[in-house]
């Protein structure tokens, strides 16, 4: 059985996670895509293209992209370089405070360039990516034509 996590799975945005598929044959070729829908609905999606090792593991910490939406050693490529399905869209959160982007990361046999919605994964899971902390305050500003926000730590 394949499996596919992330640690931690619920974590800040701006922080690493490690992502790690494990179960898969030995230099089997797989499509580790990462997806969400943003708050207007709108679906942004990352893909890498990864060579299995020979305990049948991949990890993007140790392992190099052969191609997708990236190529290399990108421990965090797959949030990164998330694209979205609409030209001209940006991945902006507006609601920091009261819900996390939900990443859903998939693992595919072979290279899938575009997702049939009848292909199955051969695993998947889920990451949080919260954009506020617990117990930090939001303080909106407005002084002049000056707009932003000040985030206070507890």
């Amino acid at each position: 059985m394949v499996e596919v996590t992330v640690t931690p799975q619920s974590s800040l945005a701006d922080r690493p996670v490690q992502i790690r598929v494990r179960g898969l044959s030995p230099s089997q070729l797989v499509t580790l895509r990462a997806w969400l829908k943003d708050e207007q609905g709108e679906c942004f999606q990352s893909r890498a293209f990864f060579r299995a090792d020979r305990a049948g593991e991949v990890d993007p910490r140790l392992h190099a992209a052969l191609g997708g939406s990236y190529s290399g050693v990108w421990p965090m490529g797959l949030f990164w370089f998330l694209q979205p399905d609409t030209l001209f869209r940006r991945l902006v959160k507006r609601d920091v405070a009261g819900s996390p982007f939900c990443v859903r990361l998939e693992v595919f046999d072979g290279l899938c360039l575009g997702m049939d919605v009848r292909e199955q994964p051969l695993g998947s899971c889920e990451a949080e990516r919260w954009y506020m902390g617990p117990g930090v305050q939001r303080v909106p500003i407005r002084e002049g034509r000056v707009r932003g926000a000040l985030f206070l730590p507890p």
